[in-house]
């Protein structure tokens, strides 16, 4: 089949009122719900206030119900004494006993309705007892210390308009008003289907070239986070017949569908193809990255929509249009994003003519808040989740220079300040720490840059410790002469790094010792090998080797893989046939591990945080015994 391609792609402004004028977008019916029930619902008419709130006029605090008058002059020095009623204690719940008259008092508790002849409350601890009578020592004004009936909110008062979302605070108020039933609007209920034969449910064993299907589970968690009532209706296997099926399935009361992958116009791809038998495609190719294989269609005014089958491209494009028309459909405005500014630690590169969404961490530097972009791409399962926020780089631009700032819209809705902030080279061991640190009730934020992006940040006091591995040829030193000024250098841990290959393939790299092997295999230019990003600790030892090798770049050299795991997993996979990498990438990639150097991985952390707690916790840790048994657990040596 020839593949087709996206003949009209339409800018994001296009593709958004294009869809808009397709569906009908009035919110959805109303219902009847329980208070107990209304929790994260949205109202659907405004509710008023059945009585006023309080009902009575009740006493802020404990003490005694008095005529002000009769305190006016009280002093510790010049007390006033009053005499104390009997008859009643003042209790709440308890009708007052008697009246209060002139130079009376009567005992009232906290909530407790206010005698009839009062007009203020005196303290208990500004008063003392003295047989039938109190000495009251400090004065009141009328109305001190007490609410009157309807003070809070007045009958008929408007407590909440239409279109509120409800949430603890709104549900705790219709309480106070005793009102045990509200209007909402129905929730939209969204069906979900996944398409494509290399999806398996999570939990499920794989076979080669399946993955989980991730997008079910987030599409439907973020139409529950936006009050929707998600759906699933499965995996469409690549196969018309089966696909119709659960489309005619989901064109039975759902007020919107959502269907992940089969966008991108394949030979492949049936989900466009046939959904157009059942709704009129409005959009099909949107300037955006990611996201340009998005589809938006329409069906009796209700909307449809295909999201790219990338997790990170299905979330950006959730986010963008399909949230906006499900809080409609809710009844609900869509809320204003809260936004930072914050700059850019290195040039960017942007694809022009596409609106490009950036996922980005961001860390409070030495005067303002440093957003470092993910840049796993839109496949990545994790990204989305670690990420604080995103910025927008306009389709005209083509680069972003180092230092620029940029706005960033929050993924939630504030950046929560970490006890400690990582940025540097990633090793299991660290995430060790990290995570009995944890235990010990320290957050931490880990971004992991390589070696030379933590010296960067440590240079820049973009982070609290900035883990490398950096070997300084002449000297034969690691780390410390890459320690910039302002910076101390906290003791790690030493490790190994090695040779990773296919088990029963040593014989096929020669040599009398791993370096030996090593050199060889870079001067053959029939082994591929698997290397590390440039930034990586492990990228320079490997320079090394290639200017000690003297050869050219070997095959796969221009290939950069950000993590151990990730080259050992390229081995595995037989995409590479050898690589660098830590023994237990290897060991549990199932690989032959050869080992090769001894190296130091240690912390450069800025000298103003030094003593923060998180680093304190931190230094403490890495001295600590327990965290040294965890160390060689993983093949270290603290």
């Amino acid at each position: 089949m020839k593949q087709e391609q996206f003949l009209d792609v339409a800018t994001v402004e296009a593709a958004r009122e294009r869809w808009a004028r397709a569906l009908a977008l009035a919110a959805l019916p109303s219902e009847a719900v329980a208070l107990e029930a209304a929790w994260g619902r949205t109202l659907a008419d405004d509710v008023r206030a059945p009585g006023d709130v309080p009902v009575f006029d009740r006493s802020n605090v404990d003490g005694f119900a008095v005529r002000a008058q009769d305190t006016f002059g009280a002093s510790e020095r010049n007390p006033v004494k009053l005499r104390v009623l009997t008859g009643g204690r003042g209790a709440a719940g308890e009708a007052p006993a008697a009246a209060v008259g002139p130079g009376e008092a009567a005992p009232i508790a906290t909530g407790a309705r206010l005698p009839r002849g009062a007009d203020a409350v005196v303290m208990v601890e500004e008063t003392e007892l003295e047989g039938a009578l109190v000495r009251v020592t400090r004065s009141v004004t009328p109305g001190g210390r007490l609410s009157h009936a309807g003070s809070d909110v007045g009958r008929g008062e408007t407590l909440f308009f239409a279109g509120t979302l409800l949430t603890a605070r709104e549900t705790g108020t219709l309480a106070a008003c005793g009102i045990a039933e509200v209007t909402c609007t129905r929730r939209p209920r969204v069906a979900i289907l996944s398409t494509g034969d290399e999806l398996v449910a999570p939990g499920a064993p794989l076979a080669l070239g399946q993955v989980h299907d991730a997008n079910a589970r987030l599409l439907a968690d973020l139409v529950r986070e936006l009050g929707g009532e998600p759906h699933l209706l499965g995996i469409a296997r690549d196969e018309a017949g089966h696909l119709r099926a659960l489309l005619a399935q989901a064109c039975e009361g759902y007020d919107a569908v959502l269907l992940s992958g089969g966008t991108s116009k394949g030979p492949g791809d049936l989900s466009t193809r046939l959904l157009a038998e059942v709704a009129e495609i409005v959009v099909h190719g949107v300037a955006l990255k990611p996201g340009k294989p998005l589809c938006l269609a329409a069906r009796q005014g209700r909307p449809w929509a295909v999201l790219p089958g990338f997790p990170a491209s299905a979330a950006f494009t959730f986010h963008a249009f399909v949230a906006p028309v499900l809080l409609r459909l809710s009844g609900r405005a869509a809320p204003a994003s809260a936004r930072v500014r914050a700059r850019l630690p290195r040039h960017m590169a942007s694809e022009a003519g596409r609106m490009e969404f950036t996922l980005v961490n961001l860390v409070q530097g030495r005067e303002e808040l440093v957003a470092f972009p993910l840049g796993k791409g839109s496949g990545s399962v994790t990204t989305f989740a670690r990420a604080d926020g995103f910025f927008a780089v306009p389709a005209e631009v083509e680069q972003v220079e180092a230092g620029q700032e940029v706005e960033v819209t929050l993924l939630g809705r504030a950046v929560e300040p970490s006890d400690l902030v990582i940025v540097g080279s990633h090793c299991n061991g660290l995430e060790r720490v990290l995570s009995w640190l944890a235990r010990q009730g320290i957050t931490s934020k880990a971004l992991w840059v390589g070696s030379r992006g933590g010296v960067e940040a440590a240079r820049e006091g973009a982070c609290d410790a900035a883990p490398l591995h950096l070997l300084d040829a002449p000297s034969g030193a690691w780390n410390a002469p890459f320690a910039p000024p302002g910076t101390h250098l906290l003791k790690g841990y030493g490790r190994r790094q090695g040779l990773a290959l296919r088990r029963g393939e040593e014989a096929r790299f020669p040599g009398p010792d791993t370096e030996s092997r090593l050199r060889a295999a870079l001067s053959d230019p029939t082994r591929v090998i698997a290397n590390r990003n440039p930034a990586a600790g492990t990228r320079a030892l490997l320079d090394q080797a290639l200017a000690r090798a003297g050869v050219a770049a070997p095959p796969g050299w221009a290939t950069a893989y950000r993590s151990h795991t990730a080259v050992a997993a390229a081995i595995a996979q037989g995409r590479a046939d050898y690589g660098v990498c830590l023994e237990a990438a290897a060991r549990g990639a199932g690989l032959a591990w050869l080992p090769w150097r001894e190296e130091r991985y240690d912390l450069l952390v800025p000298e103003e945080r030094w003593e923060r707690p998180g680093v304190v916790a931190l230094r403490a840790a890495l001295a600590d015994p327990q965290v040294h048994a965890l160390l060689r657990a993983e093949g270290l040596s603290p």
